[in-house]
């Protein structure tokens, strides 16, 4: 079952954030710094929602969507900035019904598109990516720290 993330859901998908962080080998992860940024992602907040997916009772996978504009097409755009499955529980479709749960999000909330980025070391989601009904982006990726 995929549902947003309530302030309750947060403490039980903290964890698997903080696995999504070392994935990405993020330094200093911080549960207090999480727990204030993504409590603010939920079905009321106009920039974007949180989703966890449920099995069992458990929370074993979530979703971020952010809302942004794009000037090349004049529209809102949804970011899928965040999709992580547990490992024990990959590849049983549950990223692809999260990734279809985000786009119907999107859509509904008046998105042109959904947008995501991954790693170019991250083949499997790649493989995932690569079976959906996609473009793949020719655009170049940078980031400028502040």
């Amino acid at each position: 079952m995929i549902e947003p993330v309530s302030e309750e859901d947060l403490e039980e998908v903290l964890p698997l954030i903080e696995q999504y962080q070392q994935f990405y080998q993020v330094k200093n992860i911080s549960t207090s710094r999480n727990r204030e940024f993504f409590s603010q992602f939920n079905e009321a907040n106009p920039f974007g929602c949180q989703f966890a997916y449920r099995e069992s009772g458990k929370v074993i996978g979530f979703a971020t969507v952010y809302f942004t504009f794009t000037s090349t097409i004049a529209a809102k755009v949804a970011v899928l900035n965040d999709l992580y499955i547990c490992p024990d529980h990959r590849g049983k479709g549950i990223a692809r019904k999260l990734i279809e749960h985000c786009r119907s999000f999107a859509d509904q909330n008046g998105a042109a598109r959904l947008q995501w980025v991954t790693a170019p070391s991250n083949e499997t989601a790649q493989k995932l990516y690569d079976s959906l009904d996609t473009g793949k982006s020719t655009w170049h990726f940078y980031t400028y720290n502040t």
